[in-house]
């Protein structure tokens, strides 16, 4: 290891978060409902050098899990991203996010004429027309929703 490197502790248990995209580690830590004050190692990393992607963040939390939910979240704003189930120091299993091509009661529409903003019984429902970037359409109205919509209900 060169001087110039930094290392940072493994952890136990728990899961690691990688190759989020560049700049967008503390938006997966709010989707996490983490606020810093757990009793808890963690370790965020923003803009370090990648292979794969020019830059990437990182997450590391010592005993978390995530749900299917939250990894449904974290497609989102990082669809590229990897999670590392921790065992005893080791990888004990490896999971690509997938954004789904649909995605249903995660996000609302933006569009306060929609009916799914109305108290008719429609969950809001979205088809991905672009990942990157980051293009929702409302099943309902047809409204396109961008990353920055997304990024203000997580």
């Amino acid at each position: 290891m060169s001087e110039k490197e930094l290392r940072v502790s493994k952890i136990k248990d728990g899961t690691v978060i990688d190759h989020i995209s560049g700049g967008y580690a503390l938006d997966v830590v709010k989707i996490l409902g983490i606020t810093g004050r757990e009793k808890r190692v963690m370790t965020i990393a923003i803009n370090v050098p990648s292979k794969r992607f020019k830059v990437k963040d990182i997450v590391k939390i010592e005993g978390r899990a995530l749900n299917a939910r939250e990894v449904n979240r974290i497609a989102l704003v990082a669809p590229h991203a990897s999670i590392n189930i921790i065992r005893d120091y080791d990888v004990v299993e490896k999971l690509e996010v997938k954004l789904p091509k649909v995605i249903e009661a995660i996000i609302n529409c933006v569009n306060p004429a929609c009916i799914s903003n109305s108290n008719e019984p429609a969950v809001a429902k979205f088809y991905v027309e672009s990942e990157e970037p980051l293009l929702l359409k409302c099943h309902y109205c047809g409204y396109i929703l961008e990353k920055a919509d997304v990024l203000q209900q997580l």
